[in-house]
């Protein structure tokens, strides 16, 4: 089963997936994708109320690039966040697509949460661009093969597939 929750930053989207996660398995895999080189501060914040809230409830996986590569079949991951993910690898893309092909045959439960950022209005800066363009593709061959699609908003989810 794969399943995808989307939406914008701070809609309480990952911790419906921790929530979903856990619904699944006793002790589910966290796929911690964020790059932690870049020194900021803002995002260490955001990484420990992530690690608090998770608890001790997950096993952590720190992977910034092979997802699939510390996969097993049959065990269920929450990979927070595909967005992170994105931006680890923005100059491959080929690389980016490849892995989800991957991932998208990997026989185990797979929620992703990926951040909704092409609701507002074409970034003027190219790189700024290339992201949203990538996210908006991502989460299209994402969506396709997930077999459950949740949108979330103010911390409420509405089913799309």
């Amino acid at each position: 089963m794969k399943i995808l929750y989307f939406g914008g930053q701070k809609s309480g989207k990952s911790r419906l997936a921790e929530k979903r996660a856990l619904e699944l398995s006793k002790k589910p895999y966290y796929i911690a994708t964020y790059d932690n080189s870049y020194d900021d501060k803002e995002m260490q914040n955001r990484i420990e109320k992530h690690r608090v809230q998770r608890e001790k409830k997950f096993i952590t996986i720190e992977e910034t690039k092979e997802l699939s590569s510390v996969m097993k079949d049959g065990e269920v991951y929450l990979v927070d966040c595909l967005s992170m993910w994105i931006l680890n690898s923005i100059e491959d893309e080929k690389f980016l697509y490849s892995e989800l092909e991957k991932l998208a045959t990997v026989d185990a439960t797979i929620i992703f949460v990926l951040n909704d950022v092409s609701s507002g209005v074409i970034p003027l800066e190219k790189l700024s661009r290339k992201y949203v363009d990538i996210s908006g593709i991502v989460g299209q061959k994402v969506a396709s093969f997930c077999d459950e699609v949740y949108e979330v908003k103010l911390g409420l989810e509405v089913k799309l597939k």
